[in-house]
């Protein structure tokens, strides 16, 4: 085979790559109700009678989500440059997921159809955990059959191992945070990784506090 031709070949297959990664469609958001009864009766009082949808654009579910009536706050923030919500305490809930297919969170680790809880966490500063993303914030998965009590704050090694009814593996299962831009909410948003980003509106004691998690891409580590 020529040279040229080789070389053709391989900008062909450098394109083809490019197009896997960030060509996953466009996906939408709408406002949606209340978060149904399979939703156990003390987290569901918790959570606020509306949420947000992500579909893609076939207008299949991706997900839905729903955040607490009030999210819980520190009373001394965490005020690192690699943390957005530092605000937000760590193991405390702050609202439910509904994937209504299997998936995968952020680590691609399989995550099976079913209601989640969404627990705050920071990603750990370790060599395991590098460049995972370019902020520490997690929202880490659980059932919420296993996860019942909205007032409880979880120890970080108590929240690993509930989620791992998640993950189905040692490691939890989890979405991570990603800055919050603009005022328009719900929303979604690509950003430069080629990573979806859902924006939806909290609330906290002391007013509005919005949030951002990725619902669709992962760590390409």
């Amino acid at each position: 085979m020529k040279l040229h031709r080789v070389l053709g070949l391989v900008v062909i297959i450098q394109l083809v790559a490019v197009v896997s990664m960030f060509g996953q469609g466009n996906y939408k958001t709408e406002a949606i109700g209340a978060a149904p009864a399979e939703v156990p009766a003390p987290i569901l009082s918790t959570l606020d009678t509306k949420g947000a949808k992500v579909t893609d654009d076939k207008g299949a579910t991706i997900c839905e989500v729903w955040l607490r009536k009030e999210l819980p706050t520190n009373s001394s923030p965490n005020t690192s440059s690699d943390v957005l919500y530092g605000t937000l305490p760590e193991g405390a809930l702050v609202g439910v997921l509904h994937f209504p297919n299997a998936t995968t969170d952020f680590r691609s680790q399989a995550i099976k159809a079913g209601y989640y809880t969404l627990r705050y966490a920071l990603i750990p500063q370790d060599g395991n955990h590098m460049g995972v993303n370019p902020s520490r914030d997690a929202f880490v998965l659980a059932p919420v059959a296993a996860d019942t009590d909205p007032d409880k704050v979880l120890k970080f090694e108590e929240l690993a191992k509930l989620s791992q009814q998640a993950s189905g593996t040692p490691h939890p299962g989890f979405l991570v945070g990603a800055p919050v831009s603009g005022t328009n909410f719900p929303s979604i948003s690509k950003d430069d990784a080629g990573n979806w980003d859902l924006q939806i509106n909290g609330h906290g004691k002391a007013g509005d506090l919005p949030l951002a998690l990725t619902v669709v891409g992962h760590w390409q580590g």
